[in-house]
């Protein structure tokens, strides 16, 4: 069992409990857990095979049963149990952004709604106006969140692809002839969500690799089963097609399989004007005489061009970059040298203290780390005396670690709906680090959300924007504004823009990141971290950060502790 799947049973043991008006402390205790797990740097099942459940955060010794009898079993006797008195659209309606449990049990118990069609039908013959509590108004947010749900399709988000296809490559490495097993498609280009898995194998005996391949756990159905070519699709939905390859042709359809479509067409255009032939076997010329293959690097030399890294192939200016060579060293992980954005047990949305925190940072390597709890708006940070009080530990703190790693006393501050700031701009002047970030009204016109942006911006407190467009992948849409008008105040301003490194966040969008760089604006690569194991997904982030053809130079936070007091010092002045 990988970790979407556990994600995904106790996701719906915490939804069905609140449809059916189960305890809520143990639907937060289940959600918490799900969404814990959901954002592991690692396989939940190692966890387990260490004895070390108990140690993550919101799992307590009941979760760790659950977990186990997931693990164990493929499903947990409590769920199946809860969900076989539910109709299986009804979950499907509570992914429905802005729609919750209430809502759909009084369309389901009052009106017979038991799925996506059904809940669109109940709002345009007008029998869903007239549930309590159901105006014209929240009507048309139903109807509009439907719309943006049916826009999204059913592509997995990256980090859940990720985690089944290394699970699936793992095994299938230990297959005795194997010489290689990797990802290809999107996921090695590393898109926010992928499709479908693309896995490519070299060896010398397929048929080995083949039998494996369609025994794996997690297998649902076999849809097609070949000499070198098979495909299959998993119990979470998603379809995995491997093909095997010789040695020699290694390098060759790795290329071919990574994509995307659009590159593929540039690059073989290429070798078309120079007579000669690439396919997912080697490259050939006209005589048909093999000319290399065995490599990436090879496929890209045989045209003229530099390797060209698997996040730039999206048929946007890379070509030419690599012709010219002009292609970006683009940033990477070891870059990252601190972590600006992590919460503590001071909101009361996370779970680890400010030492667990340091700990695990210093663990990774982090060279500083700022303490940004949420600020006072929502009923989960810190008013001006908890800040104060925190201010003064994390000093003392930072003084008895001795810079392993170094503290820096911050904020995630709320931009309110009228662009002011959360708390007083004289105690945020005193932070070593404020992030600004909207987290409510969502809907408001653009010009409204962009005057927010710019105003907090331009509030001379502020050191980023946090998740700058408020997306959450495959949940909520990014509110409306006005990029170009935020990145010229950021840029006339010295602030920053945060690549929130969230799985379901990942906002700023690679795209953006581009434009950031264009506008002379840095980017910060964050991982919002609300628990220990939230820190290692800065990974996340410096993959939609490569994807933006960002380098090292255009990451704030890939620069020692002093550059950043530096540039505030400028900043200020400048403001």
């Amino acid at each position: 069992m990988e970790n979407a799947d556990v994600v995904r049973l106790l996701s719906e043991m915490a939804d069905v409990l609140e449809l059916t008006g189960g305890n809520p402390f143990k639907v937060r205790a289940y959600r918490q857990a799900a969404q814990v797990i959901d954002t592991l740097p690692e396989p939940v099942s190692e966890l387990w095979r260490r004895g070390r459940l108990t140690e993550l955060p919101s799992v307590g010794a009941g979760i760790a049963t659950a977990i186990t009898e997931i693990l164990c079993t493929g499903h947990f006797e409590k769920h199946d149990r809860l969900v076989r008195g539910v109709p299986l659209g009804i979950l499907e309606l509570l992914r429905l952004e802005g729609v919750g449990p209430r809502t759909v049990a009084a369309a389901w118990q009052e009106l017979g709604v038991q799925d996506l069609a059904a809940l669109a039908a109940a709002c345009e013959d007008g029998s869903l106006a007239r549930l309590p509590r159901m105006g014209p108004a929240r009507v048309k947010a139903i109807r509009e969140a439907i719309a943006r749900y049916r826009g999204r399709g059913t592509r997995m988000p990256v980090h859940r692809a990720y985690f089944y296809a290394e699970g699936m490559l793992e095994r299938l490495r230990r297959v005795p002839g194997v010489l290689r097993a990797e990802a290809a498609g999107s996921l090695r280009r590393r898109r926010e969500t992928v499709g479908d898995l693309d896995l490519l194998v070299s060896s010398k005996r397929p048929e080995a690799v083949m039998r494996a391949f369609v025994q794996l756990p997690g297998v649902a159905h076999v849809l097609a089963q070949g000499a070198t070519r098979s495909s299959v699709r998993l119990d979470a939905g998603l379809q995995v097609d491997l093909r095997v390859l010789p040695p020699e042709s290694w390098g060759a359809a790795l290329q071919y399989f990574t994509g995307s479509k659009a590159h593929n067409i540039g690059l073989r255009a290429r070798a078309v004007k120079l007579g000669l032939k690439i396919s997912e076997y080697g490259v050939f010329d006209r005589q048909g005489a093999r000319l290399g293959g065995a490599t990436e690097e090879e496929v890209y030399r045989a045209v003229g061009l530099a390797w060209i890294p698997p996040e730039l192939r999206e048929d946007t200016g890379e070509l030419e970059a690599a012709e010219a060579d002009t292609l970006p060293a683009l940033v990477d992980e070891s870059d990252v040298v601190g972590d600006l954005h992590v919460h503590t047990d001071a909101s009361t949305d996370a779970r680890s203290s400010i030492e667990e925190i340091a700990a695990e940072a210093d663990r990774l390597g982090r060279r500083y780390l700022a303490v940004t709890d949420h600020s006072k708006s929502r009923p989960l940070g810190l008013d001006a005396d908890g800040l104060r009080a925190q201010i003064e530990y994390v000093r003392a703190l930072d003084r008895r670690l001795r810079g392993r790693p170094r503290l820096l006393t911050g904020v995630e501050v709320d931009i309110l709906p009228d662009g002011s700031l959360d708390l007083p701009l004289e105690l945020l002047a005193e932070l070593d680090w404020v992030v600004a970030s909207i987290h409510s009204h969502f809907r408001d016109p653009s010009g409204r959300t962009t005057d927010r942006l710019v105003r907090a911006i331009r509030s001379g407190v502020v050191d980023a924007i946090g998740h700058p467009s408020g997306r959450q992948i495959g949940k909520r849409d990014a509110y409306p504004f006005d990029l170009h008008a935020v990145l010229e105040a950021a840029a006339a301003h010295g602030v920053a823009l945060e690549v929130n490194a969230m799985p379901d966040r990942l906002d700023l969008t690679d795209r953006a990141c581009r434009l950031a760089a264009e506008a002379g604006v840095r980017v910060v690569i964050d991982s919002d971290a609300h628990n220990t194991s939230h820190l290692a997904n800065v990974r996340y982030g410096v993959w939609v950060a490569r994807r933006g053809w960002l380098t090292a130079h255009d990451v704030l936070n890939t620069r020692p502790v002093a550059h950043l007091a530096r540039r505030r010092r400028e900043a200020e002045v400048t403001t």
